[in-house]
């Protein structure tokens, strides 16, 4: 097969690139002096007030990435959100979202039918938490980032799933007016993504709300999304306002648009090539080179029972 070639993602040098060490040490300290919120300044110029007290919130050391963290002005502008145009330079479009108030929406298969204002919900969960994850996008870059929120398994907590709940439905905000995109007619809007109930219990599936030691900012999917850092990127929905519980498998966006290139379950295999070009390496925001694709993007071992008795039936599906 012939892979057309793909454009350079922009670089920054190696050594301009931050340890997680030391992007931890000097959060640490600037913590301690009451000034954690000026150590990385947002591209965003969005606030959310209710958020400043959960700011920089304390790290969970069980979630490493073994690699060098993102550069934040790269993460943070080099982003995919088609509700603000197809470019990776949205950020500025994004800026229009308001992203307060914001509610969320919980319904379908639960004993406990949830419509609540973010900052209350976060008031329920207990508190946030900050992960460094690896991020795999589709389109074979990547970056590591340091996620605040907290685990998706605390909202099954909450609204108790009933046993014919079998998977969850995430559903995006629908408002052309400030997202250009949308009115795109041939998407079919809003965007919507989907998981197994067993895959929202890992212990590895992520809400969102905060991005190196801060609020998200909008172009990162303020104020509430999904992150599965085993899956391809498409997967980890923005800007969340609705999660149904249902007992069908939900059909996301890209693979109404596309199904044999956008699957349901998207895991990263480096064997598996999208149809239009590889997935063998990827190239890391911010550093030269490309380096080789992990199964599973590293997390093969948290998550590869996940599928046992799925690979012979789902073959290649399983990884788009």
């Amino acid at each position: 097969m012939a892979f057309y070639k793909r454009k350079e993602v922009w670089k920054l040098k190696d050594h301009n690139v931050t340890s997680e060490n030391s992007f931890n040490t000097r959060r640490d300290f600037l913590k301690k002096l009451g000034i954690g919120s000026i150590l990385f300044p947002s591209v965003s110029l969005m606030s959310h007030p209710a958020f400043s007290s959960l700011y920089p919130p304390s790290i969970n050391k069980s979630y490493i990435a073994k690699r060098s963290l993102t550069a934040e002005n790269l993460a943070t502008t080099y982003t995919n959100f088609y509700e603000f145009g197809s470019n990776k330079n949205i950020w500025r479009r994004a800026s229009q979202l308001k992203t307060d108030p914001w509610t969320l929406t919980i319904d379908g298969l639960v004993n406990n039918p949830l419509v609540i204002d973010i900052n209350d919900l976060l008031k329920k969960i207990g508190g946030i938490e900050e992960r460094v994850y690896r991020f795999r996008c589709v389109e074979a870059w990547s970056m590591t980032v340091p996620w605040a929120g907290f685990p998706l398994n605390k909202i099954l907590s909450l609204v108790d799933p009933k046993t014919s709940a079998k998977f969850l439905k995430f559903e995006t905000f629908f408002n052309p007016e400030v997202a250009p995109g949308q009115k795109q007619k041939w998407y079919p809007w809003p965007y919507q993504e989907g998981v197994s109930i067993e895959e929202a219990k890992n212990d590895l599936s992520f809400l969102a709300t905060g991005i190196y030691g801060k609020h998200l900012p909008n172009q990162n999917g303020a104020p509430l999304r999904l992150v599965l850092p085993w899956k391809y990127g498409f997967k980890s929905i923005k800007s969340i306002v609705k999660i149904s519980f249902l007992s069908e498998r939900p059909i996301g966006m890209w693979e109404k648009l596309a199904p044999k290139e956008y699957g349901f379950w998207a895991n990263v295999n480096p064997k598996i090539s999208h149809p239009r070009w590889s997935q063998e390496t990827e190239q890391q925001l911010g550093v030269e080179g490309r380096i080789p694709t992990i199964i599973y993007n590293g997390y093969e071992e948290q998550v590869s029972y996940l599928y046992k008795g799925l690979e012979k039936k789902l073959k290649d599906n399983l990884f788009r």
